[in-house]
């Protein structure tokens, strides 16, 4: 692995897949890295670790809607669900203990690029049939939905 790119935010995020862009070189986008060991290896010129872009933005219990940044571990975002008396409906599977890694470490963007889903996926659907929308950034410099 060659370079790790670690932006805090959108701007230096923008900034680092405009290099990967420009210098043609594919990066691996990584939360956690709980599933990291799931599936084959990736070949990258570096990787582009979101942890920094994390926290929930915003959480409307009544509403049922929760904003939160991809870097978002799940066991923050379960949290504050549980707080008010709610939970994932999907069921997000933990894979960290039995991929070698710790429990818990697992983020929303992990969940939601995999599209892993416990038991419940049969009747409550995958984790992707529950976005609402997504905020996306480009390496031209560009944000969009």
């Amino acid at each position: 692995m060659g370079d790790l790119l670690e932006p805090s935010d959108e701007k230096q995020l923008v900034e680092c897949l405009a290099w990967a862009c420009a210098n043609q070189q594919p990066v691996e986008l990584c939360g956690a890295g709980s599933k990291r060991a799931y599936g084959r290896p990736v070949q990258a010129a570096a990787m582009l670790k979101l942890a920094r872009l994390s926290g929930i933005v915003t959480y409307e219990p009544a509403e049922l809607v929760l904003t939160a940044r991809a870097g978002t571990p799940i066991a923050e975002i379960e949290a504050a669900l549980d707080a008010a008396g709610q939970q994932l409906a999907f069921e997000p599977a933990d894979l960290g203990p039995l991929l070698g890694g710790s429990a818990g470490a697992g983020t929303i963007g992990g969940v939601f690029a995999t599209n892993l889903a416990g038991p419940g996926r049969v009747k409550a659907g995958a984790a992707r049939d529950h976005v609402l929308g997504v905020r996306c950034v480009s390496g031209r410099g560009e944000a969009f939905k």
